[in-house]
């Protein structure tokens, strides 16, 4: 269990209307993460992840950068302890 982590992340930039929830989707599962991703208000993306820490670790590296189309200016992450609440990664709204 100790390998399990959870990751709250809140990614800032030119991130909506580019792709980077769906593209992120595409990211978690790829690397097999579990938890959400969803636009705020205040244009910034922001996501829960939750599964191996080198999945979680790479999921957030790809953050870094995003979709092709993004221009990511930063990515604060809270680390969190792992609840293992979820079965799959979702789009949230």
């Amino acid at each position: 269990m100790e390998n399990k982590v959870r990751a709250h992340a809140i990614i800032s930039g030119r991130v909506q209307g580019v792709f980077f929830r769906v593209e992120t989707k595409h990211a978690a599962d790829g690397f097999g993460v579990f938890g959400w991703v969803k636009n705020r208000r205040d244009g910034s993306v922001e996501a829960l992840f939750e599964g191996d820490r080198d999945r979680v670790g790479a999921v957030l590296e790809w953050c870094k950068e995003g979709p092709a189309h993004a221009q990511v200016s930063d990515v604060k992450v809270d680390w969190q302890d792992y609840a293992g609440e979820f079965s799959g990664f979702d789009i949230t709204y």
